[in-house]
């Protein structure tokens, strides 16, 4: 068991090749997905204020961050199959979701192919919204984004763009636009927290609201001061959220 300055732990074994991060705490486990192109290194110092609060875990996508790949791209399916073959043998049981930007469409693939093991989701800044469904449209969206995020955010993201390799990036970023998500959410029958952050360029309003009036579930928060991260721009705060929503 390797640990973390921040307290986290990475078991010895990786499960379908999938490393993961995670504190100790109450059951069920919330296990989180990052976005397209970066890992789970935005997510830790979330995962870490839940130390002793709830067992959480940061799952690295096949490819990203410290997990392997295989030599081509996984697809959204190809994703969500890894993340619950990777729940299975981490033999978590019943798990909420939480997933963030692209991980929400991660999470929802998922649950819609696990519902019996799935409990809640949380999407953080859920993609895509048609009416930006074009890389122009995306990259004009991030571009803007990237104003409102914390300074120390960019670093982060940079680096794991530089690791995953430009053809893991952009395959990512093309599943993200090629989903159609709003199909599938009338389908989704668990309850669901739907957060977008107040700043946030790549999630209008509009599409967040849409996002939850299709889940029949679905409850919707608009973080106060936040761009596209909000989990990076407010762990804590944003784990005290969570917790509520979890035990409510």
């Amino acid at each position: 068991m390797q640990r973390t300055r921040i307290g986290l732990e990475r078991p010895d074994l990786s499960p379908g090749g999938l490393v993961a991060w995670h504190v100790g705490g109450t059951r069920p486990p919330l296990v989180c997905v990052h976005g397209a192109g970066v890992s789970s290194r935005e997510l830790l110092p979330f995962v870490a204020g839940r130390s002793g609060i709830r067992e959480t875990w940061a799952v690295d996508l096949p490819g990203f961050g410290a997990s392997s790949g295989p030599p081509r791209p996984l697809g959204l399916a190809g994703l969500a199959q890894a993340v619950e073959a990777w729940r299975d043998a981490a033999g978590l049981g019943e798990v909420t979701l939480l997933g963030c930007s692209f991980g929400c469409q991660i999470a929802v693939e998922t649950a819609l192919r696990a519902p019996e093991n799935v409990r809640g989701l949380v999407l953080v800044g859920p993609t895509t919204d048609p009416l930006a469904r074009s890389a122009a449209g995306q990259l004009r969206r991030w571009l803007r984004n990237s104003r409102h995020e914390p300074r120390g955010l960019a670093p982060l993201t940079f680096r794991d763009y530089r690791e995953a390799g430009f053809r893991r990036v952009v395959s990512s970023f093309a599943e993200s636009i090629r989903d159609r998500v709003e199909d599938k959410l009338p389908a989704i029958d668990v309850p669901v927290l739907v957060i977008r952050g107040e700043h946030d360029e790549l999630v209008p309003h509009g599409w967040a609201q849409r996002v939850t009036s299709l889940l029949p579930g679905g409850r919707l928060v608009t973080w106060p001061g936040a761009a596209h991260m909000v989990p990076y721009a407010a762990p804590r705060e944003f784990g005290d959220l969570v917790e509520e929503f979890l035990t409510g």
